[in-house]
């Protein structure tokens, strides 16, 4: 049986998109559901190799998930066409996923992660806001959300 892949994409890869990918990773665990591979990348080249942002990372831990071992990555082309869906945590990550593409590129797999939700907006990023909570708990609805409506949908 096919995975479900999906990559999680911030600005730096060092808050957002690996708080989302190992969110993700521990509900998918939790709810018994072993077809999926998740990842997380970058927009910019500003954190390439760093680790996930020690606050993220406190936050992350604080609920038991650990993310050892994960360092920042720019996505590229080759992400795009590997993974199934492509989860954006803002307006200006998709203007940059863009950027990375190039023109003319079919954007059907590209989405924000709170348009999952019943209610549609950015996820703020804590390296500016830093509010870690409001990003957890949004993270955590967006994930909720995809895993309701991809979990039961056959592979791509």
């Amino acid at each position: 049986m096919k995975k479900t892949k999906i990559l999680f994409v911030c600005h730096g890869n060092i808050c957002r998109s690996p708080m989302a990918e190992f969110v993700m990773k521990d509900k998918l665990a939790k709810a018994g559901l072993e077809n999926f591979e998740v990842a997380s990348a970058a927009t910019s080249t500003e954190e390439i190799g760093n680790p996930v942002y020690p606050p993220a990372k406190r936050m992350l831990a604080s609920h038991g998930i650990d993310c050892s071992g994960k360092h920042a990555r720019q996505m590229t082309l080759r992400d795009y066409e590997y993974y199934d869906y492509i989860v954006l945590m803002d307006r200006n990550n998709l203007r940059n996923l863009r950027w990375i593409l190039g023109e003319g590129h079919d954007m059907s797999k590209v989405s924000l992660l709170m348009d999952w939700t019943g209610n549609p907006r950015d996820v703020a990023d804590p390296w500016y806001t830093g509010n870690f909570q409001a990003t957890w708990d949004d993270v955590n609805e967006g994930c909720e959300a995809i895993i309701g409506k991809v979990a039961n949908r056959p592979s791509l």
